[in-house]
């Protein structure tokens, strides 16, 4: 009888190797969000200040370039593309604006991932 309860003893609990593998591929998957997440931040960032600039219905496709420029400098946050990296087209008598960009973050050694963004004004 004391050999049947050792044995169901024996299988329980996680063993060393399954807690390791779990805790590589969290600190991985952990890695992998801290580095998309500014970059999904700034993606944001740059469809509020385009839909800013679209609300207020420049004249010029320079002063919206312009004014994109000026919120700039206010968002540090914005690095990845430029006033000349818009589009700005006229639809309805509305301004309309756009840009596409990509981002390629290193994660470790030669792998990195690209991420294509892409937005417009509302």
């Amino acid at each position: 009888m004391r050999q049947q309860s050792m044995k169901r003893s024996r299988a329980r609990g996680i063993s060393l190797l399954g807690l390791l593998f779990w805790a590589v591929l969290l600190a991985c998957g952990g890695v992998v969000v801290a580095k998309v997440v500014p970059t999904v931040m700034e993606y944001y960032t740059i469809q509020n200040a385009i839909n800013r600039i679209a609300k207020n219905n420049p004249g010029t496709v320079p002063a919206a370039k312009a004014e994109f420029e000026r919120i700039k400098q206010i968002e540090y946050s914005i690095q990845s593309i430029t006033g000349n990296d818009l589009v700005v087209s006229k639809e309805n008598d509305k301004v309309r604006i756009s840009f596409a960009y990509e981002r390629q973050i290193e994660l470790f050694g030669p792998v990195s991932l690209l991420i294509k963004y892409q937005g417009h004004s509302n």
